[in-house]
């Protein structure tokens, strides 16, 4: 560095890889084989058996260091908070799963137990969520349809509908389980990482949608059956527009007089929440005083509004789940799978940053996946996190999992104690508090102009994922998402945005020619960089953009030439053409036609051979007798790797025979900043032969131009109106020995 001025300078011989490679030393470092890795992860000793401990029970390594004065009070005070939401939303969701209400309240505590020993997150809160709710009752409800015989299942006989439902639900939660056990066991929760935010947020927002159609029947007080599979939306929507004079008025008093009292309140905290000790439980409060005003008034037999009912006080015995609902519901469950677990991880992911701790995604696919499991058994359904619960339990103080466990101890007591008091519960108010709470997926909608303006593709992963999802229902839509966003990134790895680059004048620095305006570029010299793998997908697509930055195919250009030296020699031959000491004569006053000799034709892609003629054929001059070959003004092309991540065989395959086409026609090429990793599969798949070498590879973008221009002096000519730049560097001779320009100059010279 200069003092007092930015800038720097660097005095340094000029590095080809071979070069740099003989003056520096690697390190050698052993890699390991797939029987070293197998090795090392079957050996045992005490201090893994430790870590797997506190790894498959998490609850160990924060129970140890819990601070009781300054935590407990907030997990207790948290804890019940999140308990009378989770009973609330319990209910509230089990609806979306076309189940009896109280099964909600099984699903807000069996899982809650089971995570708080394996969950590696602190702050989530474990149970019900409205996307998962609603996945499950599109598969309750074709196996169980609400009108016409459920489905030909073994083990339905002598059981009710609800029973039946219930049997469907804890199957497939069974199996849902199974599968994120599988994943957390097989340590393959990098998965998740295919479903980008886009997707969720595109996916989450369509089954806002479909949760919103779901609930219009107990908001209006219709009977709609159930209906899944593609279009249900549509079909869902037509029955009720055809059955809207059926609406019971008194079901939408009451929801919108909760939807605008919640919807109030709830903004009122969002503002408030940093002067309120604790949110406002509106919902909770809200439910109270309309069980209260329902039982008062007997709102079912008056007003025909339908209620919650009987809720049976403690739990029922445990349930095997179905082998038979297993073969008719797998494809259903693999996606529960993925979203129960992408959703809860994102969510932890946001609390570990905030709070400073951090989680593992194969265990939380292990504590979710027992979860359900242990869950199903007692008939309760697949569980992930609901976002304005875990809100709660964060943002009342919640600390540890212990809140969570707290809020499980509501549930248990709400369950076998006090039931009774939410009988008289309109549906209609869970319905209504199911679509407040659908406010933040709905509001992403807004993602979609900035989406446009920022980023295209995502933009059409986002209204793709969507509208798949509210069209083909939320199974299929999450794998069409998926499709596009993968399809998506392999379109922009198969179509990059090749780019002829320059130099920025008085800097070693090269940007894209387009883009800027003092630039330099030699005479005879281009230099094209390629922003993405080269693979199968994509090496055509190289192959066209590197000619169409050349400026000419080298394929043509070789078989003109080959064509044209065939000519020559046959002129020669029959002695119309003569070799004299000024060059090729035309002995011949006739007109002499390019011949058409077709044979052979694979040698015109051969290199050109002098061997037999009197004197090499300068392409660029006139030529003899006629003769019209393509001019190449180009003598040397670079080709920037410097965003080159890999390179399979196809590309290898292609590359080389870019690089063979452009050497026979008299093009130098070079390759700058290729990753050593590419180097070495080169070196290994038997890369270079006698046209292609090694020697073609340098360090660096500016040690390759250097090098082209000390080798070709006469590409420094500039034919334009701005100034020379000087660059000083020093030039690297095979020998070792360092030669300058100019032998009274300090540092020798390349000029350009």
């Amino acid at each position: 560095m200069r003092a007092g001025a930015k800038q720097y300078v660097v005095a340094r011989p000029l590095y080809s890889e071979e070069s740099f490679a003989e003056e520096h030393k690697k390190v050698y470092r052993q890699h390991k084989t797939v029987l070293n890795h197998v090795r090392e992860y079957f050996t045992c000793d005490v201090k893994r058996v430790k870590d797997a401990a506190l790894s498959l029970l998490p609850v160990i390594g924060w129970i140890k260091i819990y601070p009781v004065k300054e935590w407990l009070l907030g997990d207790i005070v948290s804890g019940v908070s999140t308990g009378l939401v989770a009973v609330l939303q319990g209910l509230a969701y089990c609806l979306l799963a076309s189940l009896p209400p109280w099964y909600g309240l099984f699903s807000a505590f069996f899982p809650v137990i089971i995570y708080f020993f394996l969950g590696t997150s602190r702050h989530i809160s474990v149970g019900p969520f409205p996307v998962l709710c609603l996945m499950i009752g599109s598969v309750v409800t074709r196996l169980v349809p609400d009108e016409g015989p459920p489905a030909n299942i073994t083990g339905f006989e002598g059981l009710t509908s609800d029973e039946q439902r219930v049997l469907v639900a804890s199957s497939v939660t069974f199996l849902a389980g199974i599968m994120q056990l599988a994943m957390g066991v097989l340590q393959v929760g990098f998965v998740v990482m295919y479903l980008s935010d886009t997707l969720v947020s595109g996916f989450t927002t369509a089954a806002a949608i479909h949760i919103l159609v779901s609930q219009l029947k107990f908001v209006l007080g219709l009977q709609v059956p159930g209906i899944s599979g593609p279009l249900a939306i549509i079909y869902t929507l037509e029955i009720i527009f055809n059955k809207i004079t059926s609406t019971n008025v008194c079901d939408v008093v009451i929801s919108l007089v909760i939807m605008v009292v919640v919807f109030i309140v709830k903004e009122l905290n969002d503002r408030l929440k940093s002067k309120l000790p604790v949110p406002i439980p509106i919902e909770v409060i809200m439910t109270i005083i309309t069980c209260g005003v329902s039982y008062a008034f007997d709102f079912k037999t008056r007003y025909g509004v339908d209620i919650v009912g009987h809720i049976p006080k403690g739990y029922e015995h445990p349930v095997a789940p179905n082998l038979h609902i297993f073969q008719e519901t797998a494809v259903e469950a693999f996606p529960m799978a993925i979203v129960g677990f992408a959703v809860a991880f994102s969510v932890a992911k946001v609390y570990s940053v905030k709070h400073d701790y951090t989680i593992d995604g194969n265990q939380e696919l292990v504590a979710f996946g027992v979860s359900n499991i242990f869950g199903a058994y007692f008939k309760s359904f697949a569980v992930s996190t609901a976002l304005s619960r875990s809100a709660v339990q964060e943002s009342t103080g919640g600390k540890t999992q212990i809140a969570g466990l707290l809020s499980a101890v509501i549930v248990m007591i709400i369950t076998l104690a006090i039931g009774f008091l939410l009988e008289p519960l309109p549906k209609s108010v869970l319905g209504a508090v199911v679509i407040v709470n659908l406010k933040g997926m709905l509001m992403q909608f807004r993602d979609v102009p900035y989406l446009w303006r920022r980023d295209k593709p995502d933009c059409v992963v986002w209204l793709g994922t969507c509208i798949a999802a509210i069209l083909l229902g939320l199974d299929l839509g999450l794998a069409a998402g998926l499709g596009v966003e993968l399809l998506s990134v392999v379109l922009r790895a198969q179509f990059p945005r090749c780019s002829v680059l320059a130099n920025i004048k008085g800097t070693d620095i090269y940007k894209d020619r387009k883009d800027y305006i003092d630039i330099y570029e030699p005479e005879g010299v281009k230099i094209f960089r390629i922003p993405s793998p080269i693979f199968f997908a994509n090496i055509e697509f190289f192959r066209s953009k590197l000619v169409e930055a050349v400026g000419f195919n080298p394929l043509r250009v070789l078989r003109k030439r080959n064509k044209s030296l065939r000519m020559v020699r046959k002129l020669l031959k029959n002695g119309d053409l003569q070799w004299t000491s000024k060059g090729f004569l035309n002995t011949s006053f006739g007109l002499i036609k390019e011949s058409e000799d077709e044979r052979n034709l694979e040698e015109l892609d051969l290199p050109t051979d002098f061997k037999d003629l009197p004197a090499r054929i300068d392409w660029n001059a006139p030529l003899p007798a006629n003769i019209i070959v393509p001019r190449v003004d180009l003598h040397s092309l670079i080709l920037d790797f410097s965003a080159v991540s890999f390179l399979d065989i196809s590309g290898l395959k292609g590359l080389k025979m870019s690089l063979k086409e452009l050497i026979r026609v008299e093009v130098e090429v070079y390759i700058v900043a290729c990753d050593p990793y590419i180097l070495e599969k080169l070196h290994d798949c038997c890369f270079f032969d006698d046209e292609v070498q090694p020697s073609i590879f340098f360090l660096t973008l500016h040690d390759a131009m250097l090098h082209i221009l000390e080798k070709h002096p006469e590409s420094t000519e500039i034919k334009s109106p701005y100034e020379k730049i000087i660059t000083t560097v020093s030039v690297h001779r095979p020998g070792g020995s360092l030669r300058s320009r100019d032998s009274n100059a300090p540092y020798p010279e390349t000029k350009f």
